[in-house]
């Protein structure tokens, strides 16, 4: 009777002890299975970051926000300023549109510019081509003739950056403002007919916004160029 209650007691052991190791392979496991669900996660929120960055990336900042006016010399047949308007692209986001952030490249089939950006008016809005001019002369410094109303041309090339519709007084373009980049000839590289007006814009976010377009005739003032 004893040897049968020693192999009973036996077996019990052995029992347990395998309940014991099952369990143990079972926590593995599941620590095993929760690592490998963590990094999908991290993969998965990895891969997230990667898409929205490159979306981010492809889709412009801005865009051209209306037709592109010039203002002209109908004697001579030149065009002395191109105002490009700009405002936020759908869905963009506020772009900082300072010096230090910006730039402008300017080109046609002789010149070439890699940065014409001279500055921004950020003080209030600009209702017409004439008094942005004025300011960005007088104010700003960048030119030295305004190239609408002036008797000289100006004595280098200059893009110039103005507010039509400003809500905050800075040199942030945000949603609902309206900005103006005004591209001003050197009097030796004004645009005539059947030119062409090459740029971009080149700003942190995004692609360059390029800007093209072919200079008509030039029988008024008021140029427009689509």
């Amino acid at each position: 009777m004893n040897l049968i209650r020693k192999g009973k007691s036996r077996r019990g052991v052995i029992g347990v002890e395998s309940a014991i190791v099952m369990i143990a392979f079972v926590i593995v496991a599941a620590a095993l299975a929760f690592v490998v669900l963590n990094m999908g996660f991290s993969a998965t929120q990895k891969a997230k970051t990667a898409i929205v960055a490159s979306l981010d990336e492809s889709s412009s900042t801005m865009e051209i926000a209306g037709k592109v006016t010039g203002s002209g010399s109908p004697i001579q047949g030149k065009l002395n300023v191109t105002a490009v308007p700009l405002k936020l692209a759908a869905g963009g986001t506020a772009v900082n549109l300072n010096v230090g952030t910006m730039a402008v490249k300017y080109y046609t089939g002789t010149v070439q510019y890699d940065n014409i950006y001279a500055g921004i008016l950020t003080s209030g809005s600009y209702q017409n081509l004439t008094t942005a001019m004025d300011a960005a002369k007088n104010t700003g410094g960048w030119i030295n003739v305004n190239p609408v109303t002036g008797n000289t041309n100006p004595n280098a090339t200059k893009a110039v950056v103005y507010f039509s519709v400003n809500r905050n007084n800075n040199a942030i373009l945000d949603d609902g403002e309206h900005a103006v980049l005004a591209i001003i000839y050197r009097g030796s590289e004004r645009p005539q007919a059947l030119d062409a007006i090459k740029a971009e814009t080149v700003v942190p976010t995004g692609p360059p916004l390029s800007i093209e377009r072919d200079v008509p005739n030039i029988t008024s003032k008021v140029v427009d160029l689509g």
